[in-house]
């Protein structure tokens, strides 16, 4: 009898078998624990999805993998979904990854652990490493979203408190895929800043998902990396994150951050009218105990018996006590007049008084612009009002 079956090259077979995959598992989803994770300078994903019977090799696409929130660890249980190729050259099949997500909290608790062990096992969290927050600074970076209540409740406090302090902002995504990178981006822009005091970084509150950006270690690294002193304000007063162990130091809130970072006004006019209390206080004192001694000179007894000098003595201290008591009214009038001018010029330097008036900063290359002829209109250009910044792009 003669043999028919038909003889397939291994091109043949192999494009049968690639068909046959794919249409027959085009949208499925997987549950498996990562292993083998790496990710190609491409920017592509590679690696291993198993459970305890098997296992399958993934790839995804750069492009697809900016939606993914975290950053995949290995043994970190996920759920992908895709579809079934086949990798000719080499024979294979393998899994075609289009979305991925965590199987459940449990597994961000459990890559959180993982990334705080490692971290700290590296030093970061380190107190010798933690730099002291100014007292009295001058000028605050702020790495958060723009259109943030976080960032609208900071302003607040540091107009409430201090309200001739200069607040830099560096915006950035603080949530969903790309929000860990910008955070980053944001703390080393900030950092290209000489005369910024102090860094905050964070965001309001919101769920473990939501907060994750902060538990990155891209994140992580530009806060340890940081030359300034950077207060992590993330979420609410429970929420903790990797950044607050990393940070300098930890606020509960962002509004919070902002009351540590900034002085009270408040507080130094209670200084100076304490110290104007305690001069008066000492002048008249003075002024008492030597009317005292003159009196008391005038009643002893060697004055008794010479009524005569005594009186031209009495006119005589009469006068310099008229000098004393007009030179040092003159001297605290004088005193009050100066404190009285130096707290009008701080409010008339008051940048917010000025922008309320109809004026508005402009910036280029985080520069104050002065007049029209440096002004470049290819340049991004920031303009500051009294209620709000906005950015316009460069042409």
């Amino acid at each position: 009898m003669q043999n028919t079956t038909e003889v397939l090259s291994v091109s043949d077979i192999t494009n049968l078998i690639k068909l046959t995959l794919e249409e027959n598992f085009e949208q499925v989803s997987i549950l498996g624990e990562i292993s083998n994770f790496k990710n190609h300078v491409s920017g592509h994903w590679y690696f291993t999805l198993k459970d305890g019977g098997a296992q399958i090799s993934c790839t995804m696409w750069k492009g697809l993998n900016n939606y993914v929130f975290f950053t995949p660890q290995d043994g970190m249980k996920i759920i992908v979904t895709g579809r079934i190729t086949v990798y000719p050259p080499r024979g294979n099949y393998q899994f075609d990854v289009r979305s991925m997500k965590p199987a459940g909290e449990g597994e961000l608790q459990a890559a959180f652990e993982r990334l705080k062990r490692k971290l700290d096992e590296e030093g970061l969290f380190d107190e010798q490493y933690k730099k002291e927050i100014p007292s009295l600074p001058k000028k605050i970076g702020i790495a958060t979203a723009i259109a943030g209540a976080a960032l609208k409740d900071m302003i607040s406090v540091a107009k409430r408190r201090f309200p001739m302090l200069e607040l830099v902002i560096a915006p950035c995504q603080v949530q969903g895929e790309g929000a860990a990178k910008e955070i980053a981006n944001s703390i080393k822009e900030l950092n290209k800043h000489d005369d910024i005091d102090v860094i905050i970084v964070g965001r309001g509150g919101g769920s473990m998902e939501d907060l994750w950006s902060f538990n990155e270690e891209i994140v992580a690294r530009a806060i340890f990396a940081s030359k300034i002193p950077i207060i992590s304000a993330v979420g609410h007063e429970i929420d903790f994150t990797i950044s607050d162990f990393v940070a300098d130091l930890r606020a509960p809130t962002p509004s919070a951050a902002m009351e540590i970072a900034t002085p009270d006004i408040n507080d130094y006019v209670a200084v100076i009218n304490n110290f104007l209390d305690s001069a008066t206080d000492s002048i008249e004192y003075i002024i008492d105990n030597s009317r005292q001694r003159v009196f008391n000179a005038i009643g002893s007894y060697g004055f008794k018996n010479s009524k005569n000098l005594i009186d031209i003595r009495k006119q005589y201290l009469d006068n310099i006590i008229y000098k004393m008591l007009n030179g040092m009214d003159k001297k605290i009038s004088g005193t009050k007049q100066k404190i009285s001018l130096l707290a009008s010029s701080i409010e008339n330097h008051n940048v917010n008084r000025t922008l309320r008036r109809g004026f508005a900063l402009v910036k280029q290359d985080g520069k104050f612009v002065h007049n029209a002829k440096n002004y470049d209109y290819n340049k991004e250009t920031s303009i500051k009002f009294y209620d709000n910044e906005i950015l316009i792009e460069k042409k």
